[in-house]
């Protein structure tokens, strides 16, 4: 009954991004073109899916804060249907805008994966600072850098938490998986990015004062 009953007193924005995530995330495994790495990618996805509704009610957040989780997980869902490293955008970009993104801009891999991790950044200040004010007391400023710490931190985990997993279940796609795509320094690279957009978010938001973090 508490979990029908976090369901039925979501806000009705917040319930419709859970079930439009739900939805994307079974359309992204339509007949997946990489079943053996798919699991590792929507799995965490799917738990966060499942637990919504619970973390929701016992913290309870904006749709402004939760559109940002919504946004991050959505595009985090897209990349892994094709393992990030894999995602076909150049060819995307060919069709509808006639050109390659990575040729006008010199680049000579698939950097859908800095997109995403810089998407991490942007997208993760609002709802950690505002979690922070509603339910963690804090005020506006060290709540906002409490969030940027919260980035950089968050990145060097799942960086290690992302080469463990690999290496106990599927060793052998570790490169696939990882989205390293032979470049030693490629965490390091991801974490920088993830820093990067969550320090531009931060400075907004503590230059302009437009987004409510405190009670």
């Amino acid at each position: 009954m508490g979990y029908v009953t976090a369901w039925r007193n979501l806000p009705r924005a917040q319930a419709a991004m859970v079930v439009l995530l739900a939805l994307a995330v079974a359309l992204a495994n339509v007949r997946q073109p990489y079943p053996e790495i798919a699991p590792l990618q929507h799995v965490p996805t799917v738990l966060a899916i499942l637990v919504a509704p619970l973390v929701l009610r016992r913290w309870p957040l904006s749709d402004g804060a939760v559109g940002c989780v919504f946004a991050f997980l959505l595009l985090h869902t897209l990349a892994g249907r094709y393992t990030y490293s894999n995602i076909p955008y150049d060819a995307w970009g060919q069709k509808v805008l006639g050109f390659s993104i990575d040729r006008s801009l010199g680049l000579t891999r698939n950097n859908f994966d800095r997109l995403v991790h810089l998407a991490f950044g942007l997208l993760a200040i609002r709802p950690y600072a505002e979690a922070a004010g509603r339910h963690g007391g804090m005020g506006r400023r060290g709540a906002i850098v409490s969030a940027w710490l919260f980035v950089g931190a968050v990145s060097a985990l799942y960086e290690v938490f992302e080469w463990s997993l690999t290496m106990l279940v599927a060793p052998d796609m570790a490169d696939d998986y990882n989205g390293q795509q032979g470049d030693p320094w490629d965490a390091q690279k991801d974490m920088a990015c993830a820093m990067a957009g969550g320090l531009l978010v931060a400075l907004v938001m503590g230059l302009r004062g437009g987004v409510k973090v405190g009670r």
